[in-house]
């Protein structure tokens, strides 16, 4: 019997037990060495490197247990979703999801090093922070995220969820914010490959249009006018429900400035958690805090030439 042995240095941090043929090869391909077979890469955080073993499709069948899938099967059930949510069983435990919405023009003051941010042209409204099941992080660093992936939604992402920082590409953010908490979400049918849960996040984004809601009510940035929490909690309440919360930070000059909205909502998306466990937002990862009730805040404008100073 002859093995082939290939040892991936970007590989998969869970050790692998099923083996996938290699898709047609895309820009992000790359080789591992392998002929017959290869793993979907990933970029791998100081874990063991994995071992492939790959066998003759005649002998893998031999050793498939009856009623096992496919190598085409298992390769589909990777691209398009995973019918089965056998490898995240234990991290299923979760009920409730924040949705995280976050101000361009209050994103900066939350930065140690202001002139690390950007803000993209096109980009003239909230942008998505991230889509978290609460309490747990980083499930299955076995389950990859590639370019091609996203390209469906590409133009929408870049739009709604575009990086505002220097050193990180979109597509950085993205996958790093698929591998933390997408990974998680991905136990529940409706978010189980990258694409669904990128979607969803897109449709949630639609759905709270938080420039709009405020808009309308006669909110809206400036560099002078100061708000209270309590005004922005009675546009936004009827939208985004009780269970939400509304976070400043503090900009160099010790003002309040409005940076993010966090939305708690169930598995299927029911705005509102009340699970028993649940029922705070958790500090999130981000310098953020709720605003304080009795101090006023600045809703500063969007200024992309020096997004730093969003009043000159």
């Amino acid at each position: 019997m002859f093995l082939m042995l290939c040892l991936e240095e970007d590989g998969l941090s869970c050790a692998p037990h099923r083996l996938t043929p290699v898709p047609p090869r895309g820009p992000e391909s790359e080789s591992v060495g392998c002929e017959y077979f290869q793993l979907p890469q990933t970029q791998m955080s100081r874990s063991v490197l994995p071992l492939l073993v790959t066998l003759s499709p005649a002998l893998l069948f031999l050793l498939l247990p009856r009623g096992s899938m496919t190598q085409q099967e298992l390769w589909e059930d990777y691209k398009y979703g995973r019918h089965s949510a056998e490898p995240l069983q234990h991290n299923c435990s979760w009920r409730c999801m924040v949705f995280t919405l976050q101000w361009p023009g209050g994103f900066c003051q939350s930065l140690y090093k202001e002139t690390q941010c950007t803000i993209p042209e096109n980009i003239s409204s909230w942008t998505i922070h991230g889509l978290w099941p609460l309490h747990v992080q980083s499930c299955c660093t076995c389950w990859p995220i590639f370019y091609s992936d996203l390209q469906e939604v590409e133009e929408e992402l870049l739009e709604f969820w575009p990086s505002l920082l220097k050193n990180k590409s979109c597509f950085r953010f993205w996958k790093e914010e698929w591998l933390k908490h997408g990974s998680c979400a991905a136990c529940v049918e409706g978010f189980n490959s990258p694409l669904k849960y990128f979607q969803i996040c897109l449709k949630l984004r639609h759905q709270f249009d938080l420039y709009r809601m405020l808009a309308e009510a006669g909110i809206t940035p400036s560099c002078d006018r100061l708000y209270k929490v309590a005004e922005l909690q009675q546009v936004l309440l009827p939208h985004v429900g009780e269970r939400h919360e509304i976070q400043c930070v503090k900009d160099q000059q010790d003002r309040q400035v409005l940076f993010q909205v966090k939305v708690q909502l169930t598995r299927n998306l029911t705005v509102g958690c009340g699970h028993h466990g649940d029922g705070g937002l958790g500090p999130g990862p981000s310098p953020g805090h709720p605003c304080p009730p009795d101090a006023p805040l600045y809703y500063f404008p969007i200024n992309h030439q020096e997004p730093w100073r969003p009043c000159g």
